[in-house]
């Protein structure tokens, strides 16, 4: 599996590295069981911070397209294919925006919405401070 990381692009190299790797997955360039290369080796191969390829590893990794099984390294998952079709993105994104309508059909403003998921995402309830 060749990786090809574009700092000019303007989709995030962690981004680019994950749609590289269910790209492959989904072509069975890789199969589930093969290797993938440690992080400390694949950040060195393409020239980029440790912590970018650590960051779509775990995201493949929550979304079981693949699978770290201790010092013994990282393999393709079981099910990777399958997974690998699936965009967790995608649908934030979609449930975010219906939620984001239904509000300002209510009358809030964007000022509120992103107060609010502000709050939200920080674990505030402002329900009591409102009322």
């Amino acid at each position: 599996m060749k990786i090809t990381i574009d700092v000019d692009d303007d989709v995030p190299l962690f981004t680019q590295l994950i749609e590289q790797i269910k790209g492959a997955v989904q072509s069975e360039r890789i199969r589930p069981g093969d290797p993938l290369p440690s992080i400390r080796q694949l950040a060195g191969d393409l020239r980029v911070n440790n912590k970018t390829v650590a960051k779509a590893y775990q995201l493949l990794e929550r979304d079981a397209v693949i699978q770290t099984k201790g010092y013994r390294g990282t393999f393709v998952h079981p099910d990777a294919k399958a997974n690998s079709a699936v965009d967790l993105n995608a649908t934030v994104v979609r449930r975010l925006r219906a939620a984001v309508d239904g509000l300002r059909a209510a009358g809030a403003t964007d000022s509120e919405i992103r107060i609010a998921f502000g709050d939200v995402m920080r674990n505030r309830d402002t329900s009591e401070e409102t009322a």
